[in-house]
């Protein structure tokens, strides 16, 4: 539409619009062809919830309950309620608005948040170490910053997962330490676009789950919703 502002220059702009969106097409759209899951395998979801949801809303959008789900950005509620209606489960609510399901045991390991508040949590659970990852998305913040607050505390590059809003799409030069040790999963098992921002429409992917070379991706989905302006994202994993 901006080249009708381009005047004599306006083929060319068209032309260089169209490579850019076919370029940008064949980067972001990804076929793959899923496995079939088995009994051992590991469902793992996460969701910013844009402050309005809790699990009650994320086990309706999942269309079932996951081994691990994170939420980010969760509505400010107490657990006890949920609790109480999944006696056998288990869960873990940080003082950074993430909050942990797992069908097995939550092991906190690491809690930490920098002076700009981005906030980095491991666990372990269901035989797996994950961090959580929520990058503060403010322009007054370098993420060259925040970056180097994270890359300090991710350390394992086995048996690992590494998920949550990173603020940066799958371009960025800011996670080329996890491309190098680690499979983005929607890229790796994934159909259609990756984006999960905003709104169900495919324009940046700043929601990730990276995973350990070692673990194996069976399938990856994006499901989108208007419960929020990110998409939920899932994938499961065979140790």
């Amino acid at each position: 539409m901006f080249s009708v502002f381009l005047g004599k220059r306006r083929k060319y702009n068209l032309i260089l619009a169209g490579l850019l969106l076919c370029l940008w097409f064949f980067r972001s759209f990804s076929i793959s062809f899923p496995e079939d899951v088995i009994e051992n395998d590991v469902e793992v979801v996460f969701w910013n919830c844009a402050r309005a949801n809790s699990f009650k809303t994320a086990f309706l959008e999942n269309e079932g309950i996951p081994d691990i789900m994170v939420l980010n950005e969760a509505k400010a509620i107490s657990l006890d309620r949920v609790k109480k209606k999944y006696p056998e489960y288990y869960f873990y609510k940080s003082d950074f608005q993430i909050d942990i399901f797992s069908k097995t045991p939550i092991d906190i390991e690491i809690e930490q948040v920098s002076k700009f508040n981005s906030a980095v949590i491991k666990f372990s659970s269901a035989g797996i170490n994950f961090y959580v990852v929520d990058m503060v998305a403010s322009l007054d913040v370098p993420k060259t910053w925040e970056f180097k607050f994270e890359n300090k505390i991710v350390k394992n590059t086995e048996n690992t997962i590494v998920l949550g809003d990173f603020n940066v799409p799958y371009e960025s030069r800011f996670l080329n330490d996890l491309k190098d040790h680690y499979n983005h999963f929607f890229s790796k098992k994934g159909n259609g676009f990756r984006e999960t921002w905003p709104w169900n429409m495919p324009l940046l992917s700043i929601d990730h789950i990276w995973v350990s070379k070692d673990l194996k991706i069976i399938n990856s989905e994006k499901i989108n919703t208007r419960n929020s302006d990110h998409s939920m994202i899932k994938t499961v994993i065979r140790k």
